[in-house]
């Protein structure tokens, strides 16, 4: 059965310490991630069942604090597109790629909103910690082989994302899994919102706010292939299982390419703000 939800938040209720799943009350009007920053009131109507099923019920709960909108039981992976938007290629000066470029995250890259924070291990305190604002969606049923026309099908929801990345261990090596899979370097969320409630994903604008400047301003137009590309390409020969995220790729402005560069020193404020979703809010931690 589809899920019947539009506007999915994961939480801790007020009233009862519980962890719940919540379709956000009055979610047209509300940005989620800055409410919680702001220490407004939110509540939501109560979800029973998981994140791919779930139905709403009309019981209301408070929520105390909001959590990744998929736990790591849900998510088997994090897959992640480099150089898919047009004008992150011409900043960087590389070719438009022929087809996506992958990488992955682990599932213990996992993170979630404010109160969450960006830890940034030992290894990455040397003044290359990075940002890159990223619109990412979440496959809703396995599938391999599945053509562009269908692959919509498999889309459960849209959510802002955080691909956070040390770059001196990025430039190191080729592969760039280790560099941009440490523990909590996938802030997600705060909502999961479904297709029916966004106009069109591939017109959006993508923000990356940090300490109050806008460091990233770009449209999800720029996106190099698809979403339909994206999960046709990736499924050739290969399961993607229910639960993946697909990071899309990242707009001009990181903090590398910057003069003088940007980089995410302890206590920051770093935000991803995307159109019909919302505001995804971390502060930043040096472990």
């Amino acid at each position: 059965m589809a899920p019947d939800w539009t506007h999915l938040i994961r939480f801790i209720a007020a009233e009862d310490g519980q962890i719940h799943l919540g379709e956000v009350y009055r979610s047209e009007c509300v940005d989620v991630g800055l409410a919680a920053f702001q220490g407004k009131t939110l509540s939501a109507k109560l979800i029973t069942g998981s994140v791919f099923d779930g139905r709403i019920t009309p019981k209301v709960l408070t929520v105390q604090r909001l959590l990744p909108p998929l736990s790591t039981g849900d998510v088997p992976i994090i897959r992640c597109m480099g150089l898919n938007y047009r004008d992150h290629a011409a900043e960087a000066n590389m070719p438009i790629p022929d087809v996506p470029v992958l990488f992955i995250k682990p599932r213990t890259a996992l993170n979630g909103p404010f109160p969450s924070k960006v830890n940034i291990p030992a290894i990455a305190q040397d003044g290359s910690s990075d940002y890159e604002a990223e619109l990412s969606f979440v496959i809703g049923k396995s599938g391999r082989d599945i053509p562009e026309s269908e692959a919509m099908d498999y889309v459960l929801a849209f959510t802002a994302s955080n691909d956070v990345s040390a770059r001196t261990q990025q430039f190191k090596n080729t592969q760039w899994c280790f560099s941009k899979g440490f523990d909590g370097s996938c802030p997600l969320g705060p909502v999961l919102v479904s297709p029916s409630a966004i106009t069109d994903p591939h017109n959006l604008r993508i923000k990356a706010i940090h300490n109050g400047n806008v460091v990233q301003d770009s449209n999800t137009r720029e996106m190099i292939f698809s979403i339909p590309q994206m999960i046709s390409f990736l499924s050739q020969g290969t399961t993607l299982e229910k639960g993946t995220v697909i990071m899309t790729g990242t707009g001009p402005g990181i903090g590398a390419m910057r003069n003088p560069k940007v980089v995410l020193s302890h206590k920051d404020d770093i935000r991803v703000e995307i159109e019909q979703i919302g505001t995804l809010i971390n502060e930043v931690y040096y472990e």
